[in-house]
């Protein structure tokens, strides 16, 4: 199912704080420029990484996984950088780790089938094969969806 432009505008805009699963400290990543970029966006961006875990990178401390993230921290989006063989075992981990989670998002390359349809069915929104870091910019030009309205 292709997401459409409506509902990735809801959900960019409604979107507090995204947990970024695979996200790396090399700058040079995806996982990481795409975090910054969303960072810089005003989001607050959870690092979610087993190996860097207990770090303090883009602000925040790194989680080695989405059940060691604290229950005061409100994850509405994940964001996943992991192949699509262990998106059943992120989603499965979201589900029962973050109760006010709202939507799975897959990195560009990045589908599962049959994980986007349990988290459909656990009442959670599905992005495939997309990046914030393009569709912020194509769906609000040079807008942040948190910016403030614009006063006329």
């Amino acid at each position: 199912m292709t997401s459409t432009d409506a509902f990735l505008r809801d959900t960019l805009h409604s979107t507090r704080v995204i947990a970024v699963v695979g996200f790396s400290p090399d700058p040079e990543r995806p996982s990481h420029y795409v975090a910054e970029y969303l960072k810089a966006q005003g989001y607050r961006v959870i690092p979610v990484n087993p190996g860097q875990a207990g770090k303090v990178l883009l602000g925040e401390t790194v989680h080695a996984s989405l059940s060691e993230i604290p229950a005061d921290i409100h994850v509405d989006m994940v964001d996943i950088f992991r192949r699509p063989e262990a998106v059943p075992e992120v989603v499965d981990e979201a589900i029962a780790a973050l109760p006010h989670l709202r939507t799975i998002w897959m990195q560009l390359g990045i589908s599962h089938p049959a994980a986007a349809a349990k988290a459909r069915a656990a009442g959670l929104g599905v992005v495939e094969n997309r990046c914030p870091r393009i569709e912020i910019p194509r769906l609000f030009g040079a807008r942040s969806p948190l910016a403030p309205p614009v006063s006329g």
